[in-house]
């Protein structure tokens, strides 16, 4: 299944996950961070001709503002900065990092002006690879119960068939202010297990009884799909994301797999970061 965010829908939704977190709460369900967004939209025609190819820079970053261990609050604000932008922005804050990478985006765009120029001599209309566009947005599946699960969604087209997307998901541990991996929820020799259980859910959701049929449709080899450290979790259970090309064809977009708690306890270890505080 392809998994898309238009725009206006994840601002709306942003605005109503920030509203919900200023509501009354049990202490059960507190928000256990809260959140500012910041919004960026940039346009630029080569040669700062409105009449030659542009490029589109859609930014929507939400960030934590504040949690109740506040001394952790630098930790996590650098993972959703570096998560975001990439490493190289970590040390900024959070506007001066979504200053910076628009300013470098647009630079880099800049770049194809001398090839432009070369290819206007001999080309009455340039290619279409010209015109690039990029949007990137975050979005907080939940806030509760000292963690926080985000997603980070990208798209992007550089030249080329067609462009590209990809979600990647984390789960912050609000008392240490540390990621959550596969590593700190499982037992040893889990990945087989887990495995079969993602193979038969995506099975399950493609009205597949035999998995192996699932390379019938364009998934590649069902042997090959494990666990890739790409999930969140939220007070039902863990959701991996296996991005485009990952372990299907592009055609089929993301493939988003839900497990319950029930389907993974057998495989969660003692002492687990989240024992003890989300039920399972």
């Amino acid at each position: 299944m392809k998994k898309y965010f238009p725009i206006p829908l994840i601002i709306l939704w942003i605005g109503l996950s920030l509203w919900s977190c200023n509501q009354p709460l049990s202490q059960k369900e507190k928000s256990s961070a809260t959140f500012d967004s910041i919004h960026v939209e940039k346009t630029y025609h080569l040669l700062e001709n409105p009449e030659y190819p542009n490029c589109n820079l859609v930014l929507q970053f939400t960030y934590p503002t504040a949690c109740e261990n506040e001394a952790i609050l630098p930790l996590v604000q650098k993972q959703f900065i570096a998560t975001f932008f990439g490493d190289e922005y970590e040390q900024l804050t959070p506007q001066e990092a979504i200053n910076r990478y628009t300013e470098d985006y647009l630079a880099n765009y800049k770049e194809l002006e001398e090839t432009f120029r070369k290819d206007l001599e001999t080309n009455e209309q340039p290619g279409a690879w010209y015109s690039y566009y990029e949007m990137a947005s975050n979005a907080i599946e939940y806030n509760k119960n000292n963690f926080v699960s985000y997603t980070v969604s990208f798209e992007n087209y550089t030249g080329g068939a067609h462009g590209s997307h990809s979600f990647t998901n984390f789960t912050i541990d609000m008392n240490t202010g540390k990621r959550i991996t596969e590593e700190d929820l499982f037992t040893e020799e889990y990945q087989d297990t887990l495995a079969g259980l993602l193979v038969a859910e995506i099975a399950k959701k493609n009205n597949i009884t035999d998995t192996k049929d699932l390379e019938n449709i364009g998934y590649f080899s069902v042997d090959e799909i494990y666990p890739n450290n790409n999930f969140y979790i939220d007070d039902t259970g863990i959701t991996y994301t296996f991005n485009e090309y990952e372990i299907a064809a592009y055609a089929l977009g993301a493939t988003e797999v839900h497990l319950t708690f029930d389907q993974i306890k057998m495989l969660l270890k003692e002492g687990n970061p989240i024992a003890g505080r989300i039920t399972y």
